[in-house]
C-alpha cells in the first residue's frame, strides 16, 4: 500500500479545511470565510484499504501583523519540510494572479513534489479553468492540476487517488481508526473559536483566543466545558457579550450543538470572556493558549 503525510498548503480562505474535511469524511478542523481560521498544524487521516494519507492542515499564507500570524507562518513552513507531498489548494474562484504563480512556485521548487487542487470550481465560469491551468504550465509550474469542488464533490475521488499514487510504499502511519490527532478537548475549543469567527465583524475574532479550563464527563454522561474566550480590549468585551449577554449566549449555543454532535452527548457549557491586551504580541500568554513560538524556530 502507500502512505505518507500530505501538507495541506494555500492562501487563506482557499478552502483546505473543507477540502480537508470533506476528504476524510468527518470534521477535524474548523471552517469560516475569514482568514486565520486555522491557527494550528492539524492531522486528518484518510485510511483506505490500497493506501494512508494523512493531511497536515496548516494555517493560510498571508503577510504576518504580529507575533502569533509569525508563529502560524512558520508552522506552514515547518510543515512543508517534513512531508511526502505537498496539495497546494488554490481558489480558482478568486482568480489566478501573480502572487498565487509565485507561491505555487516557491512551493514547487523544492524536492518534494507537489500537486494543485484547484478549488470551488462549482461558483466560478468553468472556461476559466482550462485557462488558468495553461497559465500555470507556461510559468513552468510543472504538475497535476485538479479542479475540484469540495462543496458538492467533484472530481474529489481523482484527487484522492491523485494524492495517494504520489506517495510512497509502506505500512499505515497512523492507526485506522484514527481520524484527527487532535483531542476532542482542543475540538471543543475550536469549535468555540469557529462560532466567533461567523457570528462577530471585523478584527474582533482575529484577536481572540480560546482557553479549555475544564473539560470532564459526568457519572451521568453529561460534558462539563468551562472555557475562557479571551480578547485585546475592553471594548471587544463589550461586544463579545452583547447586549443584556444576548450575543454570547448565541455563540455559546451554536457551539453546543456541533460540541454535542462532535462528544455524542448533552454539553453545560459555560463561558467567560477575559481581556489581556495585546496578547498576540506576547509569547508568555501565546505559549499558555498553545501557539507557542519556540516550537518553529
Amino acid at each position: 500500500m502507500n502512505s505518507g503525510y500530505v501538507a495541506v498548503i494555500g492562501r487563506a480562505n482557499a478552502g483546505k479545511s473543507t477540502l480537508i474535511n470533506v476528504l476524510v469524511g468527518e470534521k477535524v478542523a474548523i471552517v469560516s470565510p475569514k482568514p486565520q481560521t486555522t491557527r494550528n498544524a492539524i492531522l486528518g487521516v484518510l485510511t483506505r484499504e490500497e493506501y494512508q494519507i494523512v493531511f497536515v492542515d496548516t494555517p493560510g499564507l498571508y503577510r504576518a501583523k504580529n507575533v502569533l500570524s509569525q508563529t502560524m507562518m512558520k508552522t506552514t513552513q515547518t510543515a512543508a519540510r517534513d512531508v511526502d507531498l505537498i496539495l497546494f489548494v488554490h481558489d480558482g474562484h478568486a482568480g489566478l494572479h501573480d502572487e498565487d504563480i509565485g507561491l505555487m512556485k516557491r512551493y514547487s521548487s523544492g524536492d518534494i513534489p507537489m500537486i494543485i487542487a484547484y478549488t470551488k470550481t462549482d461558483i466560478m465560469p468553468k472556461e476559466n479553468i482550462p485557462e488558468d491551468i495553461k497559465k500555470l504550465y507556461e510559468e513552468g509550474i510543472d504538475c497535476d492540476v485538479y479542479p475540484v469542488s469540495a462543496r458538492k464533490g467533484s472530481n474529489l475521488r481523482a484527487l484522492e487517488r491523485g494524492i495517494a499514487a504520489m506517495l510512497p510504499e509502506g505500512e499505515r502511519v497512523i492507526s485506522e481508526d484514527i481520524v484527527s490527532d487532535k483531542s476532542d478537548k482542543f475540538m471543543v475549543g475550536e469549535i468555540m473559536r469557529e462560532k466567533i469567527l461567523l457570528k462577530y465583524d471585523k478584527e474582533i475574532p482575529h484577536g481572540v483566543a480560546v482557553v479549555v479550563n475544564k473539560f470532564e464527563r459526568r457519572p451521568d454522561g453529561v460534558y462539563e466545558v468551562d472555557l475562557d474566550i479571551v480578547c485585546e480590549k475592553s471594548n471587544h468585551k463589550a461586544i463579545l457579550i452583547g447586549k443584556q449577554g444576548k450575543a454570547l449566549k448565541e455563540a455559546a449555543s451554536f457551539a453546543r450543538g456541533d460540541m454535542e454532535k462532535l462528544l455524542g452527548a448533552k454539553v453545560f457549557l459555560t463561558t467567560y470572556v477575559r481581556v489581556k491586551e495585546d496578547w498576540r504580541d506576547r509569547p508568555d500568554l501565546l505559549r499558555d493558549y498553545g501557539y507557542d513560538p519556540r516550537k518553529n524556530s
